[in-house]
């Protein structure tokens, strides 16, 4: 066995043992194919008010300008899925993903403990994490780096799970046996596509995110505009139906991370706890969520537009 096959096999095996779903290693490289794709993608406008993603372009299509002599990308995911729901059903609905405690930190502690397995078993490496907090297309090195294809709702599959995943990585100077990109499996289904509330994913594998109810409900600071009434399935935080309605998602298994467990109270609020919501309730609730992104305020604005424009 070599060196990197050694390597491989002893940080892939760290990583099953944190709880990671899958990992897979690609070479760290310019993305050539994604370049334009990701130019055409902000030239037409389809990030909204998310100008942040005009930002550090070159760094965004090459780890090796985030990480000083990077030469692979550890694409790791983690399962958030979970079978329960809200209870009442006619209450506003929030993202399966924001049950629990904020990913970022769930995520963030096991890349630590991941990286400092790296240095105490392999040697000192140069090597940074990140959890959807920096220029990185983790969705792009997720498929070089075989944890699935990318579907036409533009959220990474998996055979054998599913969607319901987190995704992150760990960029490193180090070599490693690669893994390969594997084959789409979407075929002729247009689930997702026909499903959208908003008309969002304008084409097979393109989401125009201006239009997504997740960036309406999260990102968009301003007023939701008013050619959403009406369209909004009863959102009030993210939303989960390109997700809900794909095929591939019947194989989705319930996840294995307490922290990702929702506060006993919120699944039971009834549709009058939300639209009576106190700053009490939101912080007791929403302690550690990734809800609180929104604030109180933004969460209201959100009821308030649902309330405003019933279905």
């Amino acid at each position: 066995m070599t060196l990197k096959e050694k390597y491989t096999q002893l940080i892939k095996a760290e990583a099953k043992r944190l709880g990671f779903l899958h990992c897979g290693m690609a070479k760290a490289e310019f993305l050539e194919t994604e370049a334009p794709r990701l130019e055409a993608w902000l030239s037409q406008g389809k990030h909204g008010e998310m100008k942040y993603m005009e930002n550090y372009f070159d760094m965004r299509l090459d780890p090796r300008k985030l990480v000083e002599g990077a030469k692979s990308v550890i694409s790791l995911s983690l399962n958030y899925f979970n079978d329960t729901a809200q209870t009442d059903l006619e209450a506003p609905k929030i993202s399966k993903y924001a049950y629990g405690t904020d990913y970022h930190f769930v995520i963030k502690d096991k890349l630590k403990e991941l990286l400092h397995f790296i240095n105490e078993n392999i040697g000192e490496v140069n090597g940074r994490a990140f959890v959807d907090s920096a220029p990185i297309m983790d969705k792009a090195w997720a498929q070089k780096a075989g944890l699935g294809w990318m579907g036409k709702h533009s959220n990474i599959l998996s055979k054998k799970r599913g969607s319901f995943f987190f995704l992150a990585e760990l960029v490193v100077d180090l070599d490693f046996e690669y893994d390969h990109p594997i084959a789409d499996h979407c075929g002729r289904c247009t689930r997702c596509i026909d499903a959208c509330p908003t008309q969002a994913i304008t084409s097979s594998y393109i989401v125009d995110g201006s239009k997504c109810i997740s960036y309406l409900t999260i990102e968009l600071k301003n007023e939701i505009p008013s050619e959403f009434k009406g369209k909004m399935d009863n959102w009030m935080f993210g939303c989960d139906v390109c997700q809900d309605v794909c095929p591939w998602n019947r194989f989705s298994v319930t996840h294995s991370e307490p922290a990702f467990n929702p506060h006993p109270d919120l699944l039971g609020l009834k549709k009058n706890d939300w639209l009576e919501i106190t700053d009490e309730l939101f912080k007791k609730v929403f302690k550690k969520s990734a809800v609180k992104r929104t604030k109180l305020s933004g969460l209201q604005r959100n009821i308030d537009f649902l309330t405003n424009y019933q279905e």
